[in-house]
């Protein structure tokens, strides 16, 4: 038999050494290519789905003990950075569905949004009812409110919320296949846009919470941002983790339809401001 010369040794060496870094450590599975990990809440790692076609949701079906905090009508000047003030001592993520000509007021506060890890989504840029325009108007809305996003943040937004809920057929249409976005209602109304008081929102947010639950609320009231470290304190102690509303949709259970939402009552539509 040859004895191996040092340079053939090396050689075998480098190879091992390359294949290692590959496929991991002997008897580890490597980490899947296709669907990178996100952690959420206490949940631990979640793989991200395939590719999926856009649709409405209310809620998410998914038995993992998770809800989505969501804040319409901002960036607020003032509110708004108090939000994420918290928000970050309670290490939380949240989703801001916000009007575009407010993200072209307060570009920096739509930046901290972004660069503190919360989602950030089109909430048209004038706030019309989209039931009651055009479908160019309706157009505008949605493009100017993503290219006022793109420009303050570099992120192109991957879902939406109609303003005041008000949605019908010809409107969800052009929003799922024209523009591509998931359409984002909630399943908790706090009502705080009639200002009822910061203990009576935190209460009806928390009573609200269920597991996939996505829970409204707006950034531009003082007593929502009042509710908001009781209510997420409530939560937690309730064993609930926090999650985007992207990071949600992810752990939706992939063997159920999801629960899509419908159009928006008359009652609905006045409840949102």
């Amino acid at each position: 038999m040859r004895t191996a010369t040092p340079l053939f040794v090396a050689s075998v060496l480098l190879v091992a050494a390359c294949a290692q870094e590959q496929t991991g450590s002997p008897g580890a599975a490597a980490p899947p290519r296709h669907e990178p990990s996100i952690s959420i809440g206490t949940t631990g790692p979640v793989p991200a789905p395939p590719p999926r076609a856009p649709a409405n949701y209310r809620s998410v079906k998914t038995d993992r003990p998770v809800v989505a905090l969501t804040f319409d009508d901002g960036p607020h000047p003032q509110l708004t950075p108090q939000l994420l003030d918290i928000l970050r001592q309670q290490g939380v993520r949240a989703t801001f569905y916000v009007i575009g000509r407010n993200v072209d007021a307060y570009p920096d506060i739509a930046r901290r949004i972004v660069a503190e890890g919360h989602e950030i989504a089109n909430h048209t840029y004038n706030h019309p009812n989209l039931t009651q325009i055009g479908a160019a108007r309706l157009d505008s809305e949605m493009t100017r409110t993503t290219d006022a996003i793109v420009r303050a943040t570099g992120r192109r937004p991957t879902n939406m919320r109609p303003p005041y809920g008000a949605i019908n057929a010809r409107v969800e249409q052009a929003l799922l296949r024209k523009h591509g976005f998931d359409v984002i209602m909630w399943s908790v109304d706090p009502l705080d846009w009639r200002r009822p008081g910061a203990e009576v929102v935190r209460q009806r947010l928390v009573d609200g919470a269920t597991s996939g639950g996505i829970l409204l609320a707006h950034d531009i009231h003082p007593g929502t941002i009042e509710a908001m470290p009781g209510t997420i304190g409530d939560l937690k102690a309730k064993g609930y983790g926090f999650a985007t509303v992207s990071q949600l949709l992810a752990l939706q259970d992939r063997q159920s339809p999801s629960r899509a939402a419908s159009p928006a009552s008359p009652a609905q539509q006045t409840a949102v401001r």
